[in-house]
């Protein structure tokens, strides 16, 4: 089977996209896995395949390079940008993800603004927080970001019996003037990520209560992004946007063995 991709990258974050508005494509978890392998596929960190829907522009199907899925912040910012320059959205788009409906604004400089689903609540203990954006992320603030083995901390967090047996997303954030930086293991990849567009939102949202205001600059190892938001009377949050660059890498085939 011959696929035809796209390779998109949002703040290092990078992802095999595929144009499956025909239907033709039908990947195992098997395919994934070996499509987003980094010596013997294309490589990256996530899959996503862009679908037809009856009323919305498109719906996105993400999985991770494990093949499980979850929702993807900087993924769908990528699909987002690859939807327009296939000409299926223009300024605006609306589409269906892993956690329900989602819109996003294309802006200048190759900048998307997605809109993320309201935060219902945040569970706080000393300095670590678990906040669920879609997917869900353990928090930590740490003095020195720099200074984190965050493969060996990340996965002992991300596999404690605490999260069993789903699991969490880690990350570390670093106060900074004005600023936080974050580094996350992520769940489904089971690595450190370059960012994490889930990760970094949760990150600005444990921010608040450290005294940022919206919108809180996160800088990742992949780049910087920014998350508005804002806080409901409940705990919670509404209105929160993630806005950050997406750019196509490049576009190729791959053949996959006939089953």
């Amino acid at each position: 089977m011959k696929i035809l991709f796209h390779k998109y990258q949002a703040t290092g974050n990078d992802f095999v996209l595929i144009d499956n508005r025909l239907g033709h494509v039908v990947l195992s978890v098997e395919d994934i896995r070996k499509l987003c392998h980094r010596k013997f596929g294309i490589g990256a960190d996530g899959l996503m395949l862009i679908e037809t829907h009856p009323t919305l522009d498109f719906s996105l199907v993400y999985y991770n390079s494990d093949g499980s899925q979850s929702l993807c912040g900087n993924g769908s910012r990528a699909a987002v940008a690859m939807a327009a320059a296939l000409g299926m959205v223009k300024e605006r788009a609306r589409f269906l993800a892993y956690d329900g409906e989602h819109e996003a604004e294309l802006l200048p400089h190759g900048q998307v603004k997605l809109k993320m689903n309201p935060v219902a609540g945040v569970k706080q203990g000393g300095d670590t927080l678990f906040i669920h954006t879609g997917s869900p992320h353990h928090l930590q603030w740490v003095a020195d970001a720099e200074a984190v083995d965050v493969y060996r901390e990340g996965r002992d967090i991300r596999y404690s019996t605490t999260y069993q047996p789903q699991g969490t997303n880690v990350n570390f954030i670093e106060p900074r003037d004005g600023t936080i930086a974050v580094r996350t293991y992520e769940r489904g990849v089971e690595d450190e990520t370059l960012s994490c567009g889930t990760g970094v939102t949760a990150a600005a949202l444990a921010a608040h209560f450290r005294g940022y205001t919206s919108p809180v600059t996160i800088k990742t190892r992949g780049g910087e992004l920014s998350v508005a938001f804002e806080a409901n009377d409940k705990g919670g949050f509404d209105e929160i946007y993630l806005i950050g660059p997406a750019e196509k890498v490049f576009e190729g085939a791959i053949t996959l063995p006939s089953r």
